[in-house]
C-alpha cells in the first residue's frame, strides 16, 4: 500500500462539513445553502467555481501542466421528503426533509479530494469536480448535461462514490456492466362507472378492474423475463374511492419497474400497457397510461472498473475491493453520464447502518477520509507515469 494524502490538517473540518450538510438538507433544484457552502469551501481553496449549472450544480477544475485527458468526479448533493427520526445533534432543521441517502457525505468527500488534490503540488493533470444537484427527483445529472457539461468540461473517464449499507466499512465494490437498475414509473388511470354500493351490477367497478391488473402484473417477470435478467415491477399505490357504500368512478396505480438490460425495458413497458389495457376491456373499463421515464439502467465500463479495482488495490490493499456478481436493484442517474463518458460507479461501505432512505438512517463519518483518498488516487494513477494522460509542463 501506498500512503494516503495528510487529512490531518482538515481532517475535523471534514467532520463538521458533513453534519452541516446534513442538518440543511434540500430537495432537488430547490438547493440553495448547500450549493453556496461547497462553493464558498472550493473558493477558499482557490478555485474557480463554476455555478448554477443546471439551476442548482457547480463545477470546479484543476489543471496543472498539459494533460491530454481530464478525469471528472462526480458527488451528488439533494436529499429527501422524509421526516428524520435520528434524534442527532445535527438532525435536518428543514422540516420533512432529510439527508436519508448520503448525499451530504458523497459531498464531502469530493470536497476532501479536491482539497487534498490542491495541495499536492507534484499532481500534474485535469480534473472536473462536479457537484450534482437532483439525483433523487429530476435526474440532475442529463440536466447538467443538457446544459453543456461535458462540452464546457471534457471527461475521458468519470467516477462516482456512493455509501451502502451492509457492506464492510470502508470497503469499495463495484462490477464491470450493470451496477444498478434502470426507473420508470407509470400511472394506470382506470375508469369505470360509479354508484351505490348497493347496486354493483349497473356499475363498471374501477376497484374490481384495478385489483386485476394488480394481480396479472405480478406474472410480468416471472412469465415474460428470463430468469437470467434481473427486473422487478412493483404497484406502490393504488387509489380509489371515499366510502364503504360508494363505487368510484376512478382508481389510480402508481406502478415502478427497475431493468438491467434496455431491451427487457422496452418489453417490459409494453407488456405492462398491454396487461393494463386487455384486463380493463374484460369488465368494458378504460384505461390511460401517464409514463414518467426515468433513469435507464447503470453500466460501468470493464476498463474503469479494472483502472479503479487496480487504485484499490495499490492504495488499499488487495482485499479492499470486491467483485460483486449481480447488479443492485437501486437506481441511479449517474447513469445519463456513463452513457456518455466511460467510467465507473463505486460503492464503499456505511457498515451496519440503517438503510439508504430510511428515516434513522445516517453516513458514517469513519469512511470519509476513505473516500476522499480514492477519489485522489484515481486522479493521480490517471495521470501519473505510465499512463500516457499527462505530459509534464
Amino acid at each position: 500500500m501506498t500512503q494516503h494524502p495528510d487529512f490531518s490538517p482538515i481532517r475535523e473540518k471534514l467532520v463538521e462539513f458533513r453534519r452541516h450538510l446534513h442538518s440543511i438538507p434540500e430537495i432537488g433544484l430547490s438547493e440553495i445553502k448547500t450549493p453556496a457552502f461547497i462553493a464558498e469551501q472550493l473558493e477558499s481553496w482557490g478555485y474557480t467555481v463554476h455555478r448554477k449549472i443546471a439551476t442548482t450544480g457547480l463545477v470546479a477544475s484543476l489543471e496543472r501542466g498539459r494533460p491530454r485527458k481530464a478525469i471528472g468526479f462526480r458527488a451528488d448533493f439533494d436529499a429527501l421528503p422524509i421526516t428524520e427520526e435520528t434524534g442527532l445533534p445535527y438532525a435536518s432543521q428543514h422540516p420533512g426533509t432529510m439527508h436519508a441517502c448520503g448525499h451530504d457525505g458523497h459531498t464531502t468527500m469530493l470536497l476532501g479530494a479536491a482539497w487534498a488534490l490542491a495541495q499536492d503540488r507534484a499532481f500534474k493533470g485535469t480534473v472536473h469536480f462536479i457537484f450534482q444537484p437532483a439525483e433523487e427527483n429530476l435526474g440532475g445529472a442529463k440536466l447538467m448535461i443538457d446544459d453543456g457539461l461535458f462540452a464546457r468540461f471534457p471527461c475521458q473517464r468519470i467516477f462516482a462514490l456512493h455509501n451502502l449499507p451492509g457492506l464492510e466499512v470502508g470497503q469499495f465494490a463495484s462490477r464491470a456492466g450493470a451496477i444498478a437498475a434502470s426507473i420508470d414509473v407509470v400511472t394506470i388511470v382506470v375508469k369505470g362507472r360509479g354508484g351505490h354500493g348497493a347496486l354493483p351490477e349497473t356499475t363498471i367497478d374501477p376497484v374490481v378492474v384495478g385489483s386485476s391488473i394488480v394481480m396479472a402484473l405480478q406474472t410480468l417477470v416471472s412469465r415474460n423475463v428470463s430468469p437470467h435478467e434481473r427486473s422487478v415491477v412493483t404497484v406502490g399505490s393504488f387509489r380509489a374511492g371515499s366510502a364503504a357504500n360508494i363505487i368510484p368512478d376512478v382508481a389510480v396505480l402508481n406502478v415502478s419497474m427497475r431493468t438491467t438490460n434496455a431491451d427487457v425495458r422496452a418489453e417490459l413497458q409494453r407488456r405492462i400497457e398491454d396487461v393494463a389495457t386487455f384486463q380493463a376491456r374484460s369488465f368494458k373499463a378504460e384505461v390511460g397510461f401517464t409514463w414518467e421515464v426515468g433513469y435507464p439502467a447503470t453500466i460501468n465500463a470493464a476498463a474503469e472498473v479494472d483502472r479503479a479495482a487496480a487504485s484499490i488495490s495499490r492504495h488499499f490493499g488487495s482485499d479492499a475491493f470486491t467483485r460483486l456478481d449481480a447488479p443492485m436493484m437501486f437506481s441511479e442517474d449517474f447513469s445519463f453520464m456513463l452513457e456518455r463518458v466511460p467510467g465507473a460507479y463505486i460503492l464503499i461501505g456505511n457498515g451496519d447502518s440503517s438503510g439508504l432512505h430510511s428515516a434513522t438512517y445516517d453516513f458514517n463519518d469513519g469512511i470519509l477520509e476513505r473516500g476522499a483518498a480514492l477519489f485522489y488516487h484515481l486522479a493521480k494513477d490517471a495521470n501519473g507515469p505510465g499512463d500516457g494522460s499527462a505530459e509534464v509542463a
